[in-house]
C-alpha cells in the first residue's frame, strides 16, 4: 500500500511522532493506521516526542579520549532532574553517544544548526556534479535534495546510524531511552579533536579502530 503525505500527517497530528518516524510506521505495518499508533507506542517514540518541549536542564558532560590519546571528546548531554543524571542507562547512552562522536565525526549536533548558505553551497556542489554525470535536466533537482539528505546524515549526529546497532539513528535510540526513563533527553552540544588535525601527516584509519574499541565494550 502506498503511503501519502495525508496518511503521515494524519498519524503525526494523533501521535506527535516525528514525520519519518510516522512514514516508517506506516510502512512496517501496510499502511493500517491503528497499527502504526501502537508501533510507535511500542517503540516509545510517540511518548518521547510528547516529552520533547520539557526543559532538561540537568545532566552530565562525558569524555572519551580513543586508546592512545589521538582522538578526544567532550559531549554534553542534559536531562530534566539529578535523578536521571545519575541513573546506569543515561550515563551509558552518555558514554555511547561519545564514542558514536569519536567514530563517525559528525559535525553538527542536528539538521537545523547546519547555516544556510552551507547547505546552499552544498546543494550547488550536488548540482553540478549531477550535471556533470550527464543527468537530465528535469531529475537533477529532485537527485540533488536525495543527495543533500544522505549528506545529513553523515554531519548530523542525531541522523547517523548508531555504531552499535546500524538498524537504528542516534535520533532513535535518544528516544528509545526518553520513553524508558520518562524524562526529556537532549544531546546539547560536543567538540572533537583529533591529534594533528589540519597539520600534514599520515593517514590513519581512526574510525576502524575505535569501531574495534566498541566492539569490545
Amino acid at each position: 500500500m502506498a503511503i501519502t503525505a495525508a496518511m503521515v500527517k494524519e498519524l503525526r497530528e494523533k501521535t506527535g511522532a516525528g514525520m519519518m518516524d510516522c512514514k516508517k510506521a506506516l510502512t512496517e505495518t501496510g499502511g493500517d493506521m491503528n497499527k502504526a499508533i501502537e508501533y510507535l507506542r511500542e517503540k516509545g517514540i510517540a511518548k518521547a516526542e510528547k516529552k520533547s518541549d520539557r526543559i532538561a536542564a540537568e545532566g552530565i558532560v562525558e569524555s572519551y579520549i580513543h586508546a592512545g590519546g589521538r582522538i578526544g571528546v567532550l559531549v554534553e548531554v542534559n536531562c530534566e532532574t539529578d535523578f536521571v543524571a545519575k541513573n546506569e542507562d543515561f550515563r551509558q547512552f552518555v558514554k555511547d553517544v561519545a564514542m558514536q562522536i569519536a567514530a563517525m565525526s559528525p559535525k553538527y549536533v542536528r539538521r537545523e544548526e547546519i547555516p544556510q548558505e552551507e547547505i546552499e553551497k552544498e546543494r550547488e556542489i550536488l548540482r553540478q556534479q549531477a550535471l556533470q554525470e550527464g543527468k537530465p535536466a528535469n531529475i537533477v533537482d529532485k537527485m540533488v535534495e536525495g543527495r543533500l539528505t544522505k549528506h545529513f546524515k553523515e554531519i548530523c549526529l542525531v541522523d547517523q546510524a548508531f555504531v552499535k546497532d546500524s538498524d537504528k539513528t542516534i535520533d532513535q535510540v535518544t528516544k528509545e531511552l526518553i520513553a524508558r526513563i520518562g524524562e526529556n533527553i537532549n544531546i546539547r552540544r560536543f567538540v572533537r579533536f583529533e591529534m594533528g588535525e589540519g597539520l600534514e601527516k599520515r593517514q590513519d584509519n581512526f574510525v576502524e579502530e575505535v569501531m574495534a574499541q566498541v566492539k569490545k565494550d
